[in-house]
Order: structure tokens, then C-alpha cells, then sequence
């Protein structure tokens, strides 16, 4: 008699070899670019240099209200 595998096990070893990945990235600021706000009291990190000005000019509209 053959013994039933549970379908998750099929996968088992792609999921190990992924966690490590996911799990290194996760809060992770390697690769992003630190913006300064509010003279220094608030840094964020974002992934496009580009935006910085935009993301600047927003957070200045919002304490503003």
C-alpha cells in the first residue's frame, strides 16, 4: 500500500530556498536612497532617485494642512 504525500510537500525545498531571499530583503535599505524631511527629523529610504524632489514637495504639502 502506498502512502499519500501531502500536496504542500511537494514544494518544500523551492520554499526553503526562496524564504532566505524574501526574508533578507525585508526592511532591507540596501539599494534605496535616504531622504531627508522636516530638517532632518524624518528620513524615508525610496528606490528611484528621480522622485526625491517630488516626495519632498509633497511631504511639505501635507504638514502644511
Amino acid at each position: 500500500m502506498r502512502k499519500n504525500k501531502p500536496l504542500s510537500g511537494n514544494n518544500h525545498k523551492t520554499v526553503q530556498s526562496i524564504t532566505p531571499q524574501i526574508s533578507a530583503t525585508c526592511g532591507s535599505i540596501k539599494g534605496k536612497y535616504p531622504v531627508v524631511l522636516d530638517g532632518g527629523k524624518t528620513t524615508i529610504y525610496i528606490d528611484d532617485k528621480s522622485r526625491e524632489a517630488e516626495i519632498i514637495e509633497r511631504y511639505n504639502e501635507r504638514r502644511k494642512r
